[in-house]
């Protein structure tokens, strides 16, 4: 299987993308990007990653979000290997809209698992696709941020640059 990577410089650090040639497979920030290689070999045999500029315009799509148009990520097909719970958090994920947030609690209870909280923020933790499926966008029930694994400060910063957090 071949997958296509690129890099994608931003104002957080140089963002690595995977896809197929038909969807995202992922994207992340470097502090992930060996824990994203391994979910990439475990779910696909005879990987082959190969660099190719822009694949199917993710790359694009990327810079335009990060320049501010927060639409330039929404249509973009995503395979991201989940679960059936993961992928049903991970399509509510992609509902929230820019400038917004939810809590984990919003989430299970949205998905009508409200004692599945725990679930919910494991999942998200899990997403292998961060910004197209916006995991930065939840937040803990008392307002706080909690857990981002590329770091809480490039949840604040994209928080900010969607306009769901005042300018620090």
């Amino acid at each position: 299987m071949v997958l296509w990577f690129d890099h994608v410089p931003s104002p957080l650090g140089m963002v690595t993308l995977v896809a197929s040639d038909s969807a995202l497979c992922a994207l992340d920030f470097p502090i992930r990007r060996s824990r994203m290689l391994e979910r990439l070999r475990s779910r696909f045999s005879r990987l082959a990653l190969k660099r190719r500029g822009d694949p199917n315009g993710y790359a694009t799509r990327v810079r335009a979000y990060f320049s501010g148009d927060f639409g330039a990520l929404d249509e973009i097909a995503v395979d991201s290997g989940g679960t059936p719970f993961q992928e049903q958090v991970w399509s509510t994920l992609r509902k929230i809209p820019v400038g917004a947030t939810m809590t984990y609690r919003e989430i299970a209870q949205l998905l009508r698992q409200p004692r599945a909280i725990r679930a919910v923020g494991l999942a998200n933790a899990r997403n292998p696709v961060c910004l197209v499926i916006p995991c930065n966008r939840v937040i803990g029930s008392d307002g706080c941020l909690r857990g981002y694994a590329s770091g809480i400060w490039r949840k604040q910063w994209l928080l900010q640059h969607e306009g769901a957090l005042p300018p620090a």
